[in-house]
C-alpha cells in the first residue's frame, strides 16, 4: 500500500482501481473543460499571509452549517453513481461522514437508495434533488427524503438540460457497465472492484427503479431519465418544492449575483455557489471566483456555501476567508471511495482537516469561525472586469 498523503495520491489510486468509465464520469468536465480546469487553477492564483509569534494552542475547527454541529465547516457533495466508484457507495460515504461529524449528501442519481442509507446510518443526511417531469415522482422522492429523516433538501439548478461530457458518451457510461469488448478488457484488469460488486445487489439507481412509473428495469430507465430533467424549472416551481419539503432548502448551483438575490427572496436557507463541478456551462467563471461578489451581494442575508475545485484543505480555507460559511467536497472524497472505500474517504476527509487546521494556524488563526479576507493575499483583478 502506497504512503497516502495528498487527495492527489488517493486520485492516483483511484484510477487504478476503478473501472475507466466511472474514474472518468468523476474526472470530466463539459465541452472543452475549460471551467472544469479553472475551478481548481484559479484557486492558485489567491495566497495566504503567514503570521508568526502568534498563539496557535487550542485550535478548533468545530462550526455549524444551517444550524447543525459540525467537526469543521464541510459537506460531502452529492454525486450520481458513486455507487460505482465502490460497491455500496452512497453508504460507505455516509458512514465516513457520520463518524467524522461532517454531513453527506446523497444524489437523486444514487445507486444506493435514500432508505439503503438511512438503514445503515444514524446521524441524519441530507438530500439533493433533481427536478423531473413526472411530479408524482417528485412529491414521492421528497416524501421518502423526509421520512428517512433527511434534514436538509439541496435543490440542484443547473442541471435542467444535461451539459455534454465527452467522455461520458465515449465510454458508453451505464450503471451496471453495459458488457462490451472495450468494457469487459477494462474491468478483467479491475478484479477487486468486480469482487465487491459482486457482493452487493445495489447495482443501478435505486431511488428510481420500482419508484417511478414504468421504470422497473434497465431499459426502461434509460429511457425514462433521458426525458425527465425538466427544462421548465423556475422560481415558482421552487416555491412549490419549498412548500411540500417544509424544512431545511439549500439551493445548487448559484453562479450569478441576481440569481443569488431570487434565491433570498424565494426564502433559501442556505445557496451553494457552484458550477456544477465544470460539469455544466463551459466557459462559465470558477466558483471560487465567483463567490466574493455573492458574498458582497447576499452574505449578510443567507447562509453561503461554495463547491467546485475544492481539493485540499488549503482550498477550503481560502473560500471560508472569501467569506463562505461551508464548502463542499466532490471529487475529493469520491477519490478516495474509488481507492479505498469507506476508508478512503476517511483518509480524504483527515487529509482535508489536517491542511486545513495546519494552514489556518500557520495564518495566525485559531478558531476557524475567526477565519476571514485579512488572512489572504488576493490579486486586484481576481474576480476580472467583464463588459
Amino acid at each position: 500500500m502506497p504512503i497516502i498523503t495528498t487527495i492527489d495520491d488517493l486520485k492516483r489510486l483511484h484510477k487504478r482501481r476503478a473501472p475507466k468509465m466511472f474514474y472518468d464520469y468523476a474526472e470530466s468536465g463539459s465541452w472543452t473543460e475549460q471551467t472544469f480546469r479553472e475551478n481548481t487553477s484559479d484557486f492558485d492564483k489567491i495566497r495566504l499571509r503567514q503570521r508568526v509569534a502568534v498563539d496557535m494552542s487550542n485550535r478548533t475547527t468545530a462550526s455549524q452549517l444551517i444550524g447543525e454541529d459540525v467537526s469543521m465547516p464541510v459537506a460531502l457533495s452529492p454525486v450520481g453513481l458513486t455507487g460505482m466508484q465502490s460497491a455500496d457507495g452512497e453508504i460507505k460515504a455516509a458512514r465516513a461522514a457520520e463518524k467524522f461529524e461532517v454531513p453527506f449528501t446523497i444524489s437523486t442519481m444514487s445507486i444506493c437508495s435514500i432508505e439503503d442509507v438511512a438503514a445503515h446510518t444514524k446521524a441524519p443526511f441530507w438530500f439533493q434533488l433533481y427536478v423531473m417531469r413526472d411530479e408524482e415522482f417528485v412529491d414521492n422522492i421528497i416524501a421518502r427524503a423526509r421520512n428517512a429523516g433527511c434534514s436538509a433538501l439541496v435543490l440542484t439548478l443547473d442541471l435542467q438540460i444535461l451539459g455534454q461530457r465527452h467522455m461520458d458518451i465515449k465510454n458508453g457510461l451505464t450503471a451496471p457497465p453495459k458488457l462490451t469488448p472495450k468494457s469487459i478488457l477494462d474491468l478483467s484488469t479491475k478484479w477487486r472492484w468486480g469482487l465487491e460488486m459482486l457482493g452487493t445487489h445495489r447495482r443501478t439507481f435505486r431511488n428510481i427503479v420500482g419508484h417511478a412509473k414504468s421504470v422497473e428495469d434497465i431499459s426502461s430507465l434509460h429511457s425514462w431519465t433521458a426525458e425527465q430533467f425538466d427544462p421548465k424549472l423556475n422560481w415558482d416551481t421552487i416555491a412549490r418544492l419549498k412548500e411540500k419539503w417544509g424544512g431545511k432548502l439549500i439551493l445548487k448551483g448559484i453562479l450569478d449575483v441576481e440569481d443569488a438575490k431570487m434565491a433570498v427572496a424565494c426564502g433559501a436557507d442556505a445557496i451553494i455557489v457552484s458550477n456544477h463541478g465544470g460539469r455544466q456551462l463551459d466557459g462559465a467563471l470558477s466558483a471560487i471566483r465567483m463567490l466574493p461578489s455573492i458574498i458582497a451581494a447576499v452574505g449578510d442575508q443567507i447562509e453561503v456555501h461554495m463547491d467546485s475545485g475544492v481539493r485540499s484543505g488549503q482550498d477550503i480555507l481560502k473560500a471560508l476567508a472569501l467569506g463562505a460559511k461551508g464548502v463542499h467536497i466532490g471529487r475529493a472524497y469520491i477519490y478516495g471511495l474509488g481507492a479505498m472505500g469507506e476508508k478512503g474517504v476517511t483518509k480524504a476527509l483527515e487529509i482535508l482537516h489536517k491542511e486545513l487546521d495546519t494552514t489556518m494556524a500557520l495564518c495566525g488563526r485559531r478558531d476557524v469561525n475567526d477565519v476571514d479576507r485579512d488572512i489572504l493575499l488576493v490579486p486586484e483583478d481576481f474576480e476580472g472586469k467583464w463588459v
